[in-house]
């Protein structure tokens, strides 16, 4: 090894146009900007079939994204697996299918909880769709939806789109005297939702109104869009809980015994609800006369905590991790973010494993989140990923050193453009206080991102120019900062996945054959 290495990740920091919705261009960045003007560096694919996903439509995401940093390789993920199970029909043949079907027609009533979008980041509504027509061929007589809606990985305001789209198939399916019907919801940063145990109040009122039915009620979900919105103005992702009712009674409850389908396929915001549903022993909130229902999630969201107890789908299975190369080779690492994102440099950076591949080599470290809206704390906990990453450069306990910095994503998603230039200004303080521990302690730093968000604020659509929440499209930088080597980033289209063997080209070690090329 010729130095250790530092590598930072700016969540959510592409490369944008350079225009009125670039909060990246817009902040003031000197760091970042001296960075590009004397250090090499290159642009990388985050999205598409560059992280696994079905088409170079689909925008990346943190999962996917930190699962090709953390791991050299490419695997089809959810959306795609997802999608090539319900074509080939061997999803309907899984015996955890037939068993939520024989029981939802013994009497019960078959349930689908997610979210509404075709973002293809957590879900996909044409994988409800397929869904919804196969319970019915099979029998099923009453089902019911519970929508979470998205507004992120889709534009702001879209959701009245998909609950048309939704209803129209929902009234194909209502014959014969079957009941299929919307039952409940609301905006995905308001119920159900949550990731990482950083807001369990969330899953507590998702639940209170899918379960128990109790929240505000409306004759149909489009109508509790509108109203919502008319009151306060809100996006899609912060639209209040909601109860469709008939009659002044929910058209449906989640009661004891009934079969239940989380049909989300990304497991980040899917692992505390699927845990309220699948434990016995559960603790967080009260759950009066509950007794359980025939629950599974679309995939299996954490294997080693058995999370949920049953699925639908296998998760792909990752392996030769830049992880399990370093550990092998005998390299200490450090790997910190806060809650929102600690997640990503751990679980998802170690190919969906939960733990550590060598407890002797490596220290995980989470600076809790605050439960605040990003738009209003835009710093969220830079001031402290920086502290405690330099206080660990001066220790030199680690040759591998790893950091998140979630303000772009998190703060990108709120939508509001003056708290995404303040977020990335605080991200290039962080920036220089890493730089200059490198200077004084001797490191190499690598600087990239897992997608883009806060280089893309706004888009514009047959003329009118609106506010975007979602991610971009748009490439990631990966710059090299080493005061005393010449690094050289070869000629070439690379991605995310070229991170870790580039890596383990500069600590001298060998890639394995399954990984892509080192860009240096």
């Amino acid at each position: 090894m010729n130095k250790p290495i530092v590598l930072v990740i700016m969540d959510g920091v592409g490369k944008g146009d350079g225009g009125s919705g670039d909060a990246v261009k817009l902040a003031a960045t000197p760091t970042l900007d001296n960075l590009f003007e004397t250090c090499p560096y290159t642009w990388l694919k985050a999205h598409g079939t560059a992280v696994g996903l079905p088409s170079d439509e689909d925008m990346g995401n943190s999962e996917v994204g930190h699962n090709a940093l953390g791991c050299g390789q490419v695997y089809s993920q959810g959306a795609k697996l997802v999608g090539e199970s319900i074509e080939n029909g061997s999803i309907f043949a899984s015996e955890t299918w037939k068993d939520l079907v024989a029981n939802a027609k013994d009497g019960k009533a078959m349930h689908f909880l997610g979210l509404l979008s075709d973002g293809n980041v957590h879900s996909n509504i044409a994988h409800l769709i397929a869904l919804l027509k196969a319970a019915h061929a099979a029998g099923v007589q009453k089902a019911y939806c519970h929508i979470l809606l998205d507004g992120r990985d889709v534009p702001a305001t879209s959701s009245p789109e998909y609950v048309g789209q939704l209803e129209a198939v929902l009234a194909e399916l209502n014959t014969e005297g079957r009941d299929y019907a919307i039952a409940s919801g609301g905006g995905r940063m308001q119920v159900t939702m949550d990731r990482y145990e950083a807001n369990w109040g969330m899953v507590e009122l998702g639940w209170r109104t899918h379960v128990q039915g109790l929240g505000r009620q409306f004759p149909t979900a489009l109508e509790a869009i509108e109203t919502y919105r008319a009151e306060t103005g809100c996006m899609d992702q912060d639209l209040p809980a909601f109860v469709v009712a008939r009659n002044g009674e929910p058209v449906a409850k989640i009661n004891n015994g009934d079969s239940v389908v989380l049909f989300n396929f990304r497991g980040d915001r899917a692992q505390e609800i699927s845990i309220a549903f699948d434990r016995k022993e559960f603790d967080k909130f009260d759950r009066p006369g509950y007794t359980g229902v025939k629950f599974a999630g679309m995939l299996q969201y954490d294997a080693d905590l058995n999370i949920p107890e049953n699925y639908l789908l296998q998760p792909p299975v990752i392996t030769n991790t830049l992880t399990e190369v370093l550990c092998a080779a005998g390299v200490t690492e450090y790997a910190l973010s806060e809650t929102q994102k600690y997640g990503h440099v751990t679980y998802f950076w170690n190919g969906n494993r939960s733990g550590k591949v060598d407890e002797s080599l490596e220290v995980y470290e989470e600076i809790p989140s605050d439960v605040i809206p990003f738009d209003q704390a835009p710093a969220m906990k830079s001031k402290e990923i920086t502290e405690r990453m330099v206080e660990m450069m001066a220790s030199k306990k680690f040759d591998f050193l790893r950091c998140n910095f979630p303000n772009g994503d998190m703060v990108g998603h709120t939508g509001v453009l003056e708290a995404v230039i303040y977020s990335m200004e605080c991200v290039d303080k962080g920036l220089k206080a890493i730089i200059e521990a490198a200077d004084q302690y001797g490191y190499t730093v690598c600087i990239t991102a897992d997608h883009g968000n806060a280089d893309q604020m706004t888009e514009t659509k047959k003329g009118k120019t609106s506010v975007r929440t979602a991610h971009s499209l748009n490439p990631v930088p990966f710059i090299i900062y080493d005061k005393d080597n010449n690094w050289e980033i070869k000629d070439g289209a690379y991605g995310l996945a070229n991170v870790a063997p580039t890596i383990v080209k500069m600590m001298g070690l060998t890639a394995p054959e399954c990984w892509e090329e080192s860009m240096i």
